[in-house]
Order: structure tokens, then C-alpha cells, then sequence
């Protein structure tokens, strides 16, 4: 059928273009066509410039990782193969059957045995091993190279984190395409950009849909259109900026295209995806930001990348859409139904099947704890950066790629943040009691009561554990939340309360080897009375927590309690000057020869601390703490290796004496807690310490530790050491007793010269059978007591004398002893012997006695404190221990 055409008509006549119209339309179109391009060829010679000098610089910082300290598999220890491989999956190590092999090292492993190969670029140059377990413990290891016996192996350190950038304070684990387990990578595209692997960076159908959803429902969340590889390029600070709206955002929007066609023309599809899981934003862990897939399976699993389930690869690549909303710690119920949301997309994409799928989803969230200070070590971290950066610039540490081999046990350093946790949580309920009070409200008649919580700073703390012998710093908590305050307490300096004292006597015990006119003992006495003393035209008048004095006792007694006026006379009996040299000596740097000195008035921090009693631990040689074994750079190759500074301060025998009374403290003194209400029962030494902070240290034979809590605006605490401190450090030191490297907690052993004794409590005479009540002492051979206590002081009086406190009772020893024959040990058959010992004397020595009425009624009671204060001329205080 034919079909007629009409014409327009103008009057009548066909309308007809002239020549010079058609001329101007077609220049004009030219003309725009040109501009058009023009313009998209600067926008595209722009962003090309862009990628290929993001492409030809180095688009990750390739930042220093942080390595913990090796963990050494001993014969007969408990441990199971499933731990191993998380220990060398966790330092790098590949399964030998992966496609991936690591250069760190790799291992093979069966249900009763793991062979293990370190690679070139191991922190071991050792040969391999084969580890055998039976029963969950080791029950052989043998070397691969010779097959010899061998009673230990070092598995490869374990990676903490990586040296964050301390502007923009991110944390990026870089990861390869090959690093990423198959759940992960189908989970990723199935929920992200089905069409990855098909289109050339743009999918324009979904862009469109994403355009029409947000015109018709502009109150819900937007729907991304953008491809991966557009996600790719307006990731932070990577190649374009976030606007969403308006002219800039469609700016961004076009800019994303021409950004993801470039990017698709010089890089393969694994390439793109491994750019897009090293960017992604995961969220924020403590203060830090989470950038790339492989730093988020760490903070929110505690895991490799690698060894990730499909469930936790589902909840990962789901929380990268929105990381603060869609956060499975602040509302796990968004996370949970976003992680099911991501596995049934990934059964409509056939990459799961139904019942995968429904298991999966049946599978509760299992989170790793958030407690940053346990995994990351975020305080330990910082000194390490600081250290590192005065022998290293910022590029070398944030460029070079450097593997820096730490001193870190990360399970101390759990155990760490796991006793702060708990004893602070301690500590707010003595706080919260102390400033719950009764206030008067209204005037006359409608007055009343009400209790109300005043108003004050939370207590913060820090603790320090290292090996005394090594000085290799093991664990360090510097505050109780990283993100709350970074502010390093381990390292502020702060009054060191009573656990100075043992400075004090350490330098009266010296005089036994120094040829001092005056020797001092455990056994001297010593005036616990109110006293004034003056130095330099002042004066200061120290006082004991109540007003509780004791007479005249023993200097075992006086340290076991923290006597403060014993403490300060015997500081000024010693030479204020003496003990000051020593503290200064041992690391007390800001020490003055004061009477204030005496109870720990001048400040230092927990680290300071922790050197010091490295003296006390460690035969009287004082070991510097340190924080990095070694320096690697991205190879393994030694850029530098460290070792810690060794420093002689007391003769091992005064520094044994020292120990001996320091068990004295925690076996029946002011830290006879950590025993009866804690449950610590190893052999162990250590003082507690109040001034206007409550300080604990203590060692064992081989782990020392010292915790510290306070206010940071200086004000006081108003709790002693032994219901602050010492709680936190208990709590630390059972856990920490229980690793196979810390267990073998032996009993502190003497040096050549000093004799061990059991001291009458009444008398300080040798102990015997007659006179049971007695407690252990150590002396330098030719200082110890000569005589029994029944031969000197032996109590003649009958009951109703002793009773009622008439008649003559027995003599007490000279306050000096100097150089008296050597005395025989107790007899075999005494009834008190070390094993009574060990638990705790149940009576102190040398108290004073009490009378008729206070046997009956106990009217004296209590622990004598310590006052650790630095009081102005001619002020008293007093302080709880």
C-alpha cells in the first residue's frame, strides 16, 4: 500500500530550508561535537594523567610490620597442631598444597604431627622441624635437615599490626588476589557488582536503575550504581572525592566513569579487585581506622584473611557498604541481616547452593573481642614508634616495608588487658563508694536526705611486664581504653609511693659489705615512733596510716609493713645521700637526699620502675628494658639487631637479703592478699606503695611485673596499693604462671655467702622448737644472730604473769649486729621448717604484743600505711598503703 507524505506549506508553498540555515545548524552542531570532545578529551588526558601517576607511584603505603616475639614449642608442653597453624598462619606462613607460597615460610600439616619449613625470608635461619603431638602435648620434636632430637623449637614471631601513619592513624594489612580465599571473592562480587567480570567498568543498565530509585525515593537510603572499579575510584584519597549531590555530585559521578575506563585498560580484573579490598574502608577499631579486608578480618575475627569461613567472608564483604551502620559490635542485628542478605545473593548468583547458603546463615556473629589493648598492643606500639623514629626517618618505617621483631608475648599482653579490665571495674566500685554520700537538700522543715554519686576523675593504670633477666618488655598496657586516651602511663611519671623502700634498706643491708662501722640486718632494730626530722632548715614529720605505731621493731618488720617514721630513721641512720646515690644509680633520676626520699616522694614512671626492680630480680644487676629484638628489612635481611644494657648495682648477697624480705611482704605484710585473698600461691617478692597513686611490683623467678593506677589530674586517689594494684597484678600473674615458659616459677635461689634462718618473732634469736612462732630471714654470712631463742630470751614467767602482762619479760636483741660468729642452722627437728614458710607465717614478727584488754577485746588492729607524699616544710600527712 502506498503511503503519501503531506509537506508543510507555508501560504500555500512546500517549507523549505535555506542553504544558509542548513550551513549554520551543521556548523553549529560541528562546532558543539567539537567542544564536546574537546572537552572530554581534557577530562580524560586529566584523569589518565591521575591514574598513571597513582599506577606509577606507590599507591599503599608499604608500612613496617610489627612482629611479636617468637613462641617456643617445648618437648612434653601442652599444645595442640590446630594452635600451631594458627601461630604460623597468623606470622605469614602458607599451607605447602596452596597455590600461594609464602617467602615467610610454610608448613604441612596431619592430626599428629606439623612439619615445618621457614622460607627465605623467615626471622629464622634454623632448619625446619617436625613437631609431633600426643594426648594434646608435645611429644617430639625433631630437626628435618638431620632428624636429631631437639628440646625446643622457635615457631616463627606472630604479626601484631602493621606501624600506622600517625596523620590520618589507619591500619592496612596488604593483601594479594591470591591471598583471598574463593568465599571471599565470590561474596564480594555477589553482592557488590554481579557483572565484574563481564563489563569495562561502567554497567550502565544498573547506573540507570540506581538514578530512577533515587528520583522516586529520595528518603531511602541511595542505591550505588557505581561498578567496583568505580567504588575503586572514589575510595579516600585515592583518586576523586565523596559529593553525592549536586552539580559536584554529578562532576564525581563522571569523573568515577572516565576513572574505572582508564583504570579497566591498564589493569587486569584481579588487579582492580585487589586495589578495591586493600582500600575499602571496614570501620574503626579503638582510634584507628580499618582500611582493606585484610586489616578488618583481624579486628573483627582475629584472623588471617586467609583462613576466613564463608560466613565471616559474607559478613566482611557486607559491612564495606556501610561499615559505622552496618557495625557488628555496635548493632549486630543490622550485621547479621546484612551478612544473610550477602550469602542469599551469592546462592542467586550460583556461587553457593541452598544448603550452603541456609547453613551459613544459621550461624551466629563470632566476633573476636574487641579489646585493642589485648590484640594490638596500641600503647607498646607507640614507644616502639617513637624509638624507631629516632633512628629512622618517617618514609623508611611507612616505605620500606621493614619487619620489626618485637619483644611482645601476645598472650601475656591478652592477660594484661584482661586483669586491667577486671581489677579496674574493681576499682570503680571502691571509687563509686568512696563519693557516695548523704546530702542535705532544702532548709527547715522540708529538708532531706539523699545519696548521690559526687562528681570525679576515672581512675587510669598502667602495667609493665618483662623478663627481669633479658629486660624484654612482654606486655604493656598504658591507660584502660586506647580510645578513650592515648596518653602513655606507662611511661608519666608519677610519686613511687612505698615501692621505693626497698631502695632504702637495700642500701642498710649494703653496709654488711661496704665496711661500714654500722651493720644492718633483717634482725637490727628500729624506732616506729613519731618522730621530726630536719634537713637543710626544714622540717618534716612523717606519720603511720591512723596513727599507729609500733615501738621498737625489726627491719623485716618495718619493710613488711611500709612503716613510714621506721623507714624515713633508718634512711637518716643509712645517709640520705647513700640511698639517694643508689636510687639514682638504679634509675630514679629525679631523686633528691631528702627525708621525703625515703617514702618514694620524687617521681618515675612504671617503665623506670620496672628497670629498677630488674636489680632486685636479677641478682643485683640491673637490666635495661628493651622493646625490639631486631629490624628487618621487606626481605629478612638484619638492618639492625638489639640487645639490652646490663648494669651491676648491689652485691648479689645484699640483693638476695632484699628479696628474702621482700617475700616477707607478700607473705605476711601489706601484700599478704595476693596469698589469702587472690590465690597466687608461687614463690615470689614485691612491695605495694600508696602516695597519691597506688602502686604493685612484683617479681617471680622469671617474669616481673608492675602496675600502677592513679588520676590523671594528680588528685588522690585515696586507695591503697593493696586494693588497687596489687588486685591487677594477682590477676595478671596467675594467668601468666600458667604459659609454658613462665610455669617453672622457682624459688629464688641464694648466692655464696648469705645463710637462711628462722627468726623467733619476740626475740629475733635463732628459732627452735621451744619458740615455734618464726618467720624466714637471710644474712650475710658473719652478720647472722649467734644465739637461740630459748638460751636468750626465753620467757620464764609463769601463766598468770604472762597473762596479765607482770614480771620480767625476755631481753630483746641488740639493734646492731656487727659481725657475730656465724650461727648453726635450725635443728632437723624443729617444728618449723620452709614449708611452713612458704605459705606465710600466720603471726608477724616482732609485732607488739598486746595487753590484757587488747588479747581480749583486739584493741589493736590493722595494718600500719605508708605515706609516700612530698609534703612542704613543717607539714605532716598521712597516707594509706
Amino acid at each position: 500500500m502506498a503511503i503519501k507524505l503531506k509537506i508543510p506549506r507555508s501560504n500555500g508553498r512546500p517549507l523549505r530550508l535555506s542553504t544558509e540555515a542548513v550551513r549554520a545548524i551543521a556548523a553549529g552542531s560541528i562546532i558543539l561535537l567539537t567542544v564536546l570532545f574537546g572537552v572530554f578529551a581534557y577530562y580524560y588526558v586529566k584523569y589518565q594523567k591521575i591514574v598513571d601517576a597513582k599506577m606509577r607511584g606507590q599507591i599503599f603505603n608499604n608500612a613496617a610490620k610489627i612482629y611479636a616475639a617468637p613462641y617456643v614449642v617445648k618437648d612434653g608442653a601442652p599444645l595442640g597442631i590446630t594452635a600451631v597453624v594458627s601461630r604460623l598462619r597468623k606470622a605469614g606462613y602458607s599451607e605447602v598444597a596452596e597455590r600461594y607460597v609464602s617467602k615467610i615460610g610454610t608448613y604441612h600439616a596431619t592430626e599428629t604431627s606439623i612439619e615445618v619449613k621457614p622460607g627465605p625470608e623467615s626471622y629464622h635461619t634454623a632448619e625446619g622441624a617436625l613437631i609431633q603431638v600426643k594426648d594434646s602435648k608435645v611429644d617430639r620434636i625433631a630437626s628435618i635437615g638431620n632428624g636429631s632430637e631437639l628440646g625446643s623449637y622457635e615457631l616463627e614471631p606472630e604479626l601484631i599490626t602493621g606501624l600506622f601513619d600517625r596523620q590520618d592513624r589507619a591500619k592496612r594489612r596488604l593483601i594479594t588476589y591470591d591471598d583471598m580465599p574463593k568465599v571471599l571473592v565470590d561474596a564480594i562480587i555477589s553482592i557488590e557488582d554481579r557483572r565484574f567480570f563481564q563489563h569495562s567498568g561502567i554497567n550502565f543498565y544498573r547506573l540507570g536503575a540506581a538514578a530512577v530509585n533515587d528520583i522516586i525515593h529520595p528518603d531511602r537510603r541511595r542505591q550505588g550504581g557505581g561498578t567496583l572499579t568505580m567504588q575503586l575510584a572514589r575510595q579516600p584519597g585515592f583518586f576523586v572525592g565523596r559529593e553525592r549531590t549536586g552539580a559536584a555530585g554529578i562532576r564525581r559521578k563522571l569523573a568515577e566513569m572516565l576513572i574505572a575506563v582508564e583504570l579497566e585498560q591498564r589493569l587486569s580484573k584481579k588487579q582492580i579487585l585487589e586495589l578495591y579490598v586493600n582500600s575499602a574502608d571496614m570501620g574503626q577499631r579503638g582510634s584507628f581506622d580499618i582500611r582493606g579486608f585484610g586489616e578488618g578480618a583481624q579486628a573483627y575475627f582475629g584472623k588471617d584473611i586467609k583462613t576466613l569461613t564463608l560466613p565471616e567472608a559474607a559478613l566482611l564483604a557486607g559491612i564495606v557498604n556501610g561499615p559505622s551502620y552496618y557495625s557488628p559490635y555496635r548493632h549486630p542485628d543490622r550485621a547479621l541481616e546484612r551478612r544473610n542478605l550477602v550469602l542469599e545473593t551469592m546462592y542467586e548468583n550460583g556461587a553457593l547452593t541452598r544448603q550452603q547458603a541456609d547453613q551459613a546463615k544459621a550461624t551466629p556473629l563470632k566476633l573476636a573481642p574487641p579489646n585493642v589493648e589485648a590484640s594490638d598492643a596500641p600503647y607498646f606500639v607507640d614507644m616502639l614508634r617513637d624509638q624507631l623514629l629516632s633512628t629512622y626517618s618517617e618514609s623508611d618505617l611507612n616505605d620500606r616495608g621493614y619487619r620489626i621483631y618485637t619483644t611482645l608475648s601476645p598472650e601475656l599482653q591478652k592477660f594484661a588487658a584482661d586483669a586491667i579490665e577486671i581489677g579496674m571495674k574493681q576499682v570503680d566500685a571502691l571509687v563509686t563508694k568512696q563519693r557516695t554520700k548523704r546530702i542535705k537538700v532544702g532548709k527547715g522543715k522540708n529538708a532531706k536526705y539523699e545519696t548521690k554519686v559526687l562528681e570525679g576523675p576515672k581512675p587510669q593504670v598502667a602495667l609493665v611486664a618483662l623478663d627481669p633477666h633479658t629486660g624484654q618488655v612482654l606486655a604493656l598496657s598504658g591507660g584502660r581504653n586506647y580510645g578513650w586516651s592515648q596518653l602513655n602511663h606507662a611511661i608519666a611519671t608519677r610519686p613511687t609511693g612505698s615501692i621505693f623502700k626497698p631502695l632504702v634498706f637495700a642500701a642498710a643491708i649494703q653496709s654488711a659489705v661496704d665496711g661500714s662501722q654500722q651493720v644492718f640486718t633483717p634482725a637490727s632494730l628500729i624506732d616506729d615512733v613519731p618522730t621530726v626530722f630536719q634537713y637543710e632548715d626544714k622540717i618534716y614529720t612523717p606519720k603511720n596510716f591512723k596513727d599507729e605505731y609500733h615501738g621498737t621493731v625489726s627491719a623485716s618488720f618495718a619493710l613488711a609493713h611500709s612503716l613510714n617514721n621506721a623507714t624515713v630513721k633508718l634512711a637518716e641512720i643509712v645517709g640520705y645521700q647513700k640511698v639517694a646515690d643508689l636510687a639514682k644509680t638504679a634509675g630514679i633520676k629525679s631523686v633528691r637526699a631528702t627525708p621525703a626520699m625515703a617514702l618514694g616522694s620524687y617521681d618515675a614512671s612504671p617503665m623506670d620502675m620496672a628497670g629498677v626492680y630488674t636489680m632486685f630480680a636479677n641478682g643485683g644487676v640491673r637490666v635495661s628494658p628493651i622493646l625490639v629484638n631486631s629490624v628487618r628489612d621487606s626481605k629478612g635481611d638484619v638492618v639492625e639487631d638489639y640487645t639490652t644494657d646490663k648494669k651491676p648495682i648491689l652485691d648479689p648477697r645484699v640483693d638476695y637479703v632484699i628479696t628474702k624480705m621482700l617475700q616477707g611482704v607478700m607473705n605476711y605484710g601489706t601484700a599478704a592478699g595476693v596469698r589469702s585473698t587472690y590465690g597466687f600461691t608461687a614463690p615470689a617478692a614485691g612491695k605495694t606503695g600508696t602516695s597519691h597513686d597506688a602502686w604493685f611490683a612484683g617479681y617471680t623467678s622469671n617474669l616481673l611485673c608492675v602496675v600502677w593506677v592513679g588520676n590523671d589530674d594528680y588528685t588522690d586517689l585515696r586507695l591503697e596499693g593493696a586494693r588497687t594494684a596489687l588486685p591487677i597484678w594477682a590477676e595478671f600473674m596467675k594467668h601468666a604462671i600458667t604459659l609454658p615458659e613462665f610455669k617453672d616459677v622457682k624459688e629464688f635461689a641464694p648466692p655464696p655467702g648469705v645463710v637462711d634462718l628462722y627468726l623467733d618473732k619476740v626475740t629475733n634469736y635463732i628459732a627452735t622448737p621451744t619458740c615455734p612462732q618464726s618467720y624466714a630471714a637471710a644474712f650475710i654470712v658473719g652478720t647472722e644472730p649467734r644465739d637461740t631463742c630459748d638460751h636468750v630470751a626465753s620467757d620464764q614467767r609463769n601463766f598468770f604473769e604472762k597473762l596479765f602482762g607482770l614480771g620480767a619479760k625476755p631481753s630483746p636483741p641488740p639493734a646492731g649486729i656487727s659481725n657475730p660468729p656465724q650461727a648453726a642452722a635450725p635443728p632437723a627437728n624443729s617444728a618449723v621448717g620452709p614449708a611452713s614458710v612458704a605459705t606465710g607465717p600466720t603471726e608477724d614478727p616482732n609485732k607488739k604484743k598486746k595487753g590484757i584488754f587488747g588479747k581480749i577485746f583486739g584493741a589493736f588492729k590493722g595494718d600500719n600505711k605508708d605515706n609516700n607524699s612530698n609534703p612542704p616544710s613543717g607539714s605532716t600527712s598521712t597516707q594509706p598503703h
